[in-house]
């Protein structure tokens, strides 16, 4: 931090000092192929979640199973897996 003189204020070369200080360490090279921005967006689209496709079923296929599941949700009196999603 920069100190103030005598008379109350900041002393110019202290602060340039310190400013200099500071933007030393800083590169201003711009040579990088790629942008921060472009970094993150590959990143993003690399760690991507895509989704599994089910199997296709016929129109058959679903009925049938459509059927076996409100047969088994029906039979299901002793509610003994209440998880399962089929209590009401």
């Amino acid at each position: 931090m920069s100190k103030r003189d005598q008379s109350g204020d900041f002393d110019d070369e202290l602060v340039n000092a310190e400013f200099e200080s500071m933007v030393e360490g800083l590169s201003l090279d711009e040579s990088s192929p790629t942008t921060y921005l472009e970094e993150l967006d590959s990143f993003v689209d690399t760690n991507k979640f895509t989704p599994p496709i089910p199997p296709k079923k016929s129109l058959k296929e679903q009925y049938q199973d459509a059927k076996k599941s409100i047969i088994r949700w029906k039979n299901n009196r002793l509610n003994e897996n209440p998880e399962d999603g089929a209590a009401l």
